[in-house]
């Protein structure tokens, strides 16, 4: 038997696990979309008092996914709004790889990050929406808000075009087993699968990081304010 002494061949990259959509109506979708994107803001006050309302839309969404998003609630209020909001200081702000703004992860703090911002603008007036939020246009509780209170293509083509940011962010806070783990796995399930070609971008993306030219974002300043929660 020859010994074998090296490889010739390299090993295929071990692709993230592909997540099976879970079949639902436009109404469904519009509710995990909604739920998820007031259970992703910072757990304030506010936040702690709104739960009991949450849970009781958690019958509208499909079970698999109203079973991810009870287990998150009933996690967060054993938790406490201490703990919950160490946690999300410490996974959001904190980790590269677990931004909440999904144009971050191709373009990173690179001067291309203004155009994809200006995009995110522009998607939200094709579809009669005026931004007016503190947050950035691709703050992804907004952007599924969009999706979910819009009836135009363009909030749920929006969201999708997004799906690799979402897996890299999906990836990285399985990999920790974060408490905030469901309810990004909840807005996998909700959109189309990923085809082989994007899973290898993902886990370059994954394995890499985001870009990493620094380059001064002030400019975003003067971009149009735009407020989710009062349009529709």
């Amino acid at each position: 038997m020859i010994p074998r002494l090296f490889n010739r061949g390299t090993p295929r990259r071990r692709l993230p696990g592909a997540l099976e959509p879970v079949s639902m109506a436009r109404g469904e979708r519009a509710q995990v979309h909604m739920l998820v994107s007031l259970l992703l803001d910072y757990p304030d006050a506010a936040w702690f008092a709104r739960l009991p309302e949450l849970e009781r839309h958690l019958g509208a969404v499909p079970k698999p996914l109203a079973g991810l998003l009870a287990e998150f609630i009933d996690a967060s209020t054993e938790l406490g709004a201490a703990e919950v909001q160490r946690r999300y200081v410490q996974t959001f702000d904190l980790k590269r790889k677990c931004s909440l703004y999904l144009s971050y992860f191709a373009t990173g703090d690179t001067r291309k990050r203004g155009t994809a911002l200006v995009t995110f603008i522009e998607a939200y007036r094709a579809a009669g929406w005026e931004f007016e939020a503190e947050e950035l246009p691709d703050y992804l509780p907004a952007v599924l808000e969009f999706s979910a209170r819009s009836d135009d293509p363009i909030a749920e083509a929006l969201l999708a075009a997004h799906i690799e940011g979402i897996e890299v962010l999906r990836a990285a806070l399985e990999s920790m087993d974060s408490h905030w783990a469901p309810l990004v796995r909840c807005v996998t399930l909700s959109l189309p699968p990923v085809d082989l070609e994007t899973q290898e971008r993902v886990l370059a993306l994954v394995s890499e990081g985001p870009p990493t030219e620094t380059v001064g974002l002030s400019f975003l300043g003067n971009l149009p304010p735009f407020s989710p929660r009062g349009n529709g």
